[in-house]
């Protein structure tokens, strides 16, 4: 029994060990990612905040760093994670459309929004705010297209996927709740979407550019 003993307290280090360098190492980066994911939606939420009460500008440093947080708990998630890769994947395409990254944040999204339409399973509040992203993404892009010089043929897809998109929303937020203000946001987002698609370059380069 003595032998038993010590033989089992001489194996307890080599088998915390394999624990630390298996199980354990996996348990540390989803604990690692956890803390990244609650930085990253605190300055998400103070990013918001300070857009009302002072500015893009003053809130730009704070979408910085929750889009870096959001990149690095990616980095840390294991793919059978799926729904909080999904979760994350959205929320750091809406920081990057206020940092100037507009360009990476369509794609992604529009990988993502077709992920989720192959997915049976998808949690239909998630997918509608994706779509609702990605449309919000296509008309910044097409405004920003169309400043530029873009052909229309280079534009108009985008601005279609976009109205189509809203009108959709649109649909889905009356037939839930007719009277939910959801219903008039998607309206409003249908109605820009179009006007968009319809004003003169004149008119609008004389616009500031949309808030995001």
């Amino acid at each position: 029994m003595k032998r038993l003993l010590i033989a089992t307290w001489l194996t307890l280090p080599v088998a915390a060990y394999a624990y630390h360098m298996g199980p354990g190492q996996d348990h540390l980066r989803l604990d690692q990612a956890a803390a990244l994911i609650a930085s990253a939606d605190a300055h998400a939420a103070e990013a918001v905040r300070l857009t009302a009460t002072e500015g893009e500008t003053a809130a730009r440093g704070e979408w910085f760093d929750a889009e870096a947080d959001y990149a690095e708990a990616l980095a840390l998630l294991p793919g059978e994670r799926v729904e909080d890769v999904r979760r994350i994947k959205l929320e750091r395409a809406k920081a990057q459309m206020n940092i100037s990254k507009l360009p990476d944040a369509n794609a992604s999204l529009a990988s993502l929004v077709t992920e989720l339409l192959e997915d049976p399973s998808t949690d239909p509040a998630l997918l509608a705010d994706t779509q609702r992203t990605f449309a919000t993404s296509q008309y910044y892009l097409t405004w920003l297209l169309r400043l530029e010089g873009a052909a229309r043929e280079d534009w108009e897809p985008h601005i279609d996927s976009a109205r189509q998109t809203f009108k959709l929303l649109a649909s889905q937020a009356e037939a839930a709740q007719p009277e939910g203000t959801g219903v008039l946001k998607a309206r409003e987002d249908l109605e820009s979407a179009i006007r968009l698609a319809r004003m003169d370059l004149s008119e609008l380069q004389g616009l500031p550019l949309p808030s995001q």
